[in-house]
């Protein structure tokens, strides 16, 4: 299933479409340097059976992020960990196109995702935890109508110190 918004559309990532620019992309410190993913090296097969694993879950969803006018890929947005009976999600992201960055484009895929997670997914919440020093990603996410509900103080590691974790969330409208 295709969702399309203004620029952009997100398109669930299936192993044909692991690219080598998403191989890059999860090799880049720049930019990995907010994901949990960092600690691993990620190979153009791993990045395929990953895909393939996400899409076996049934409480998780890999959409890759594209350009309306030239279908180029430019990240990923994954709503995950799905609790059916509580009906919440979380959703992460990644820009990985580092040009693209800055310019609105998450905040465009984190309302598209959010809103297929309500509309689609029948969910009631949708959570994320970002590192504090991670400041586009908490732009995008005030943007695209997410409120900050907590601090957990010094409890990411990142170059060398500890950052506190900002959690959001969205309640369905």
């Amino acid at each position: 299933m295709e969702t399309i918004k203004k620029r952009i559309y997100l398109k669930l990532l299936s192993p044909e479409d692991v690219t080598l620019a998403y191989q890059q992309w999860m090799q880049d410190e720049e930019v990995i340097r907010f994901l949990e993913s960092r600690w691993t090296v990620y190979g153009f097969e791993e990045l395929k059976n990953y895909a393939k694993l996400v899409n076996e879950d049934p409480n998780a969803f890999l959409f890759g992020i594209y350009l309306i006018e030239s279908h180029r890929q430019i990240g990923n947005i994954k709503i995950g960990g799905i609790h059916p009976l509580h009906r919440y999600g979380d959703i992460g992201l990644l820009i990985g196109e580092k040009a693209l960055r800055g310019k609105g484009f998450g905040t465009e895929a984190i309302r598209v995702a959010t809103r297929y997670a309500f509309e689609e997914l029948n969910l009631n919440k949708v959570i994320a935890g970002l590192y504090a020093n991670n400041v586009g990603s908490y732009k995008g996410f005030m943007k695209a109508g997410y409120r900050e509900v907590g601090r957990l103080k010094d409890h990411r590691f990142c170059k060398g110190e500890y950052v506190d974790e900002i959690l959001v969330e969205k309640l369905r409208d």
